[in-house]
């Protein structure tokens, strides 16, 4: 009696498998990469109301986070400067530039700039920004070179494993508090440095997930 089906037959089961596996981690791969912040969210860069360049005012002029950022040690966030810091300079620098005339009407008609955030956490997870910048988190730990960014973009993913990753070792990114805001800040005996702090400011960065999700 003839076979009703040919050799190669048997071999379509097994082939099938194999295909459903590789379709299958192909599929993970793309979503664990694809559905990251890591992909999504590292180098968002939005359009602001006005062309505000980093690089000039904290790189070129040595301007201090904090001239503009004034709330970055006292508030859970790091405050929108407000126009009058703006005006400080501007109302006798740069004074008819055309960029800069969204900034002279909040001036004389008292409403903010309407400035879009770029380094967000959602609804579900609780950030303290003073809490951070208080023990020796440094701004271009979290932000970048923000000094050598010519439109401010998001450099670090702010995932939980990468918040998990500096929770779990500070001692790897903590520095002197005077140096919070020290751009391209380096020390070759950083381990050492950063476990002295940690107990000087007896940091305990909570793994746990009631630490950052109530």
């Amino acid at each position: 009696m003839s076979q009703i089906f040919p050799k190669w037959a048997n071999e379509v089961p097994r082939k099938l498998l194999i295909g459903l596996i590789v379709l299958a981690n192909t599929l993970v791969f793309v979503v664990w990469f694809f559905f990251s912040p890591e992909f999504t969210d590292v180098g968002y860069a939005p359009e602001q109301p006005v062309p505000f360049s980093h690089q000039i005012h904290a790189g070129k002029l040595g301007l201090d986070c904090q001239y503009c950022h004034t709330q970055v040690f006292d508030s859970k966030h790091a405050n929108i400067p407000a126009t009058q810091t703006c005006m400080n300079c501007h109302n006798q620098i740069r004074t008819d530039v055309a960029t800069l005339e969204p900034v002279r009407q909040s001036w004389e008609t008292g409403e903010s700039i309407e400035w879009i955030k770029v380094h967000q956490f959602p609804d579900y997870a609780y950030f303290n920004h003073s809490a951070h910048v208080n023990v020796g988190v440094g701004c271009e730990t979290c932000h970048g070179r923000i000094d050598r960014m010519e439109v401010v973009y998001q450099a670090e993913p702010l995932s939980m494993s990468w918040c998990l990753d500096c929770h779990r070792a500070p001692e790897k990114y903590v520095r002197p508090v005077s140096e919070v805001t020290t751009m391209g800040y380096e020390v070759e005996n950083q381990l050492e440095i950063g476990l002295e702090l940690v107990a000087k400011q007896n940091i305990h960065a909570p793994t746990y997930c009631q630490g950052c999700h109530y």
